[in-house]
Formats: C-alpha cells, structure tokens, sequence
C-alpha cells in the first residue's frame, strides 16, 4: 500500500509494525498490542481506521476480561435466546430504551448490569425473575416470555449432560481464547462448514483449519469466531480438549469420525451429519472461513501441519503450552 507521507513530502511504501498502546477505558490505563501502518522510509504513523478499530476493541475486550465482564455479542445471545428485541429487553430489566442497543454495540455495561445479565443467561433463572419481580410487560407479553423459557428447559442443551460440558468449557474471555466464552454452535458451524466443502476432510487438517480461521477472524476483529483455545502439539495447533468436543458433535448428530485403511495407515475422515444451520454464521464469518478454504483446499493433513510449524505463535511455544491470539498478528495467508 502506498500513501503520501507529510515528513518524506511524497507518495511511499508503508509497511505495518506491532508496538505497545495504553488506551484509557473507564478510567484504567489498558495496554495491548497495537497494529500500526508507517512509512517505509522514515517510520512516520499513518492513521488507519482498520487496525485503530481493532486495537481498541482489544483494549476493551481486555478490560472486559479484568474484571470478568460479558462480552457484546454475549449479551446479544442472551437476549436473542429470549426472542426479545433490545427495546423489549431494555423494558423487562427495566433500564432505559437504548441501553441494550449501547452495549451490544460496545458500550461497557456497568457491574450491576452485568450480574443481572449473567444471572438471566440461565433459563430457569428468568423465570424466578418473571416470578419475583414487577415487570414493565403485559401477560400476552408475560406468557410468551415464560413459553420461551420452558421450551428453552426442555431444549437438549439446557439438559444436565450439556451444562455439565458447558461447565467444563466455560472459561472467562482472555487472550487465550481470543477474548471470547467457547461457543459449541459455533464450532459446529465451522465444522459443517469446511466438511461439506471438502470431499475428503481428515481430522489434522480440519484442526488446522480451525486454527487459521480463528486467528485470522481474530486478527481483523478482535475476537475469535469460536472462542477455543489452541495447544501446540507436534503436529501443529490443536484446539484443547479437541476429542471431547468431537465425541459431543457425534452424540449430537452434527458430524462424526470415520476410520478408513489405506493400506498400514489410518485415515480419521470428518463426516457431517447435517447442514450449517441458516444464521449460525454472519458474512464476515463466511468470509474468512471460504478464504482459509481457498487458502488450503490443495493441502494435505501432512502439508498443512509442516505449513502450520512455520508460524511464529507455534515456534514461540512449547509442547502441551497455548498459543496466545496475540500471535494472529504474524499470521499472513499470502
């Protein structure tokens, strides 16, 4: 990319460094690795709306994870379970029109707030609200809330066994996990996703594919798309706790493993069992997963873990150790 440099006084190359920042979030000096564009020549910072957006995005999210606040699109999802538009939640807590709006959007909610809705996040917990407190809603409005809520109750993952799994997996957002709470339907999407594009995935390489879509979802965001952590194993990033997560996929009927024999050697072949569910994934999402796709359709398991080695996150660590999100910045796909 080439831009004018005011102390060169012409058009030059740029080229992007990373350096520490200390932004001030709610009164907390917050540093993060920042992404910066400068001139080739001289070093002089040139603005760039993309990498500042995502640099205090990060020193927010990093905010958030001190002092174990929800993230936006938590909130969101909790609402969303619910059925709820944002004014319709914003009445229910009774909190002003556009507070709902103002944190899934970025805002950073207060504590009071922010225990409300990590109490309200479980089902059986809104109905207590419902029970205990006098709402700003009218029992049309009442009933259907409290019709939601049994159905969600009875849902398959609201059941001992999935909040048992939940439990094991529930980790505060940190930059371990890409400043996101592990999110198995999300998982599952990106799963489906590359099984159905692929006519012969393998375990190793789905595993790798998850890693790069993370960490570049990431490095353009701010925020993992599915909130797993990555362990370097010898060959290559593996999502922790990876075999578990696939023996739940299974019991679930979202996709399983298949051995196949080629001759003395095994093949552990990913084979989807249903399609991507409609909305599971946004566009930006789509995005990145078809350009990792593209990225390494011609790979094999072997060629896309020698590729992986070669990354910085990876040489950084040691075995059974996890590879920091901070290391998506070195990733480049070309």
């Amino acid at each position: 990319m080439r831009k004018y440099c005011e102390e060169c006084e012409r058009e030059v190359e740029t080229k992007v460094i990373m350096k520490k920042e200390t932004y001030d979030v709610c009164g907390e000096p917050i540093e993060v690795d920042a992404k910066v564009l400068v001139c080739a020549e001289c070093g002089e910072e040139f603005y760039c709306e993309e990498f500042d957006s995502v640099t205090l995005n990060n020193a927010y999210n990093e905010y958030r994870s001190r002092h174990k606040l929800l993230l936006p699109e938590e909130i969101k999802k909790i609402r969303e379970q619910y059925g709820l538009s944002q004014r319709s939640f914003a009445r229910l807590l009774n909190w002003g029109d556009k507070t709902i709006c103002r944190y899934e959007n970025g805002s950073i909610q207060d504590k009071a707030h922010n225990s409300l809705l990590l109490f309200l996040r479980e089902p059986e917990n809104m109905r207590t609200y419902l029970t205990e407190n006098e709402i700003n809603f009218d029992e049309r409005q009442k009933a259907k809330l409290l019709d939601t809520v049994d159905k969600l109750e009875q849902d398959t993952k609201y059941r001992v066994s999935g909040r048992l799994f939940k439990l094991f997996f529930r980790r505060i957002p940190c930059e371990e996990n890409g400043f996101k709470e592990f999110d198995y339907e999300k998982l599952c999407a990106m799963v489906l996703f590359f099984a159905q594009k692929s006519s012969e995935l393998l375990k190793t390489k789905l595993m790798k594919l998850l890693n790069y879509s993370d960490m570049i979802f990431y490095k353009e965001n701010g925020i993992s798309m599915s909130g797993l952590k990555y362990a370097h194993l010898p060959y290559g990033p593996v999502p922790d706790h990876f075999d578990m997560i696939l023996d739940k996929m299974a019991a679930d009927h979202i996709a399983h493993i298949e051995v196949l024999y080629d001759g003395p050697y095994e093949k552990h072949q990913v084979i989807p069992e249903c399609d991507v569910p409609e909305g599971a994934l946004s566009n930006a999402e789509i995005n990145v997963l078809s350009r990792i796709y593209e990225r390494f359709k011609n790979f094999g398991s072997v060629e896309i873990s020698e590729y992986s080695h070669n990354e910085k996150g990876y040489n950084a660590t040691k075995t059974g150790e996890i590879i920091s999100y901070a290391y998506a910045m070195d990733i480049e796909l070309n």
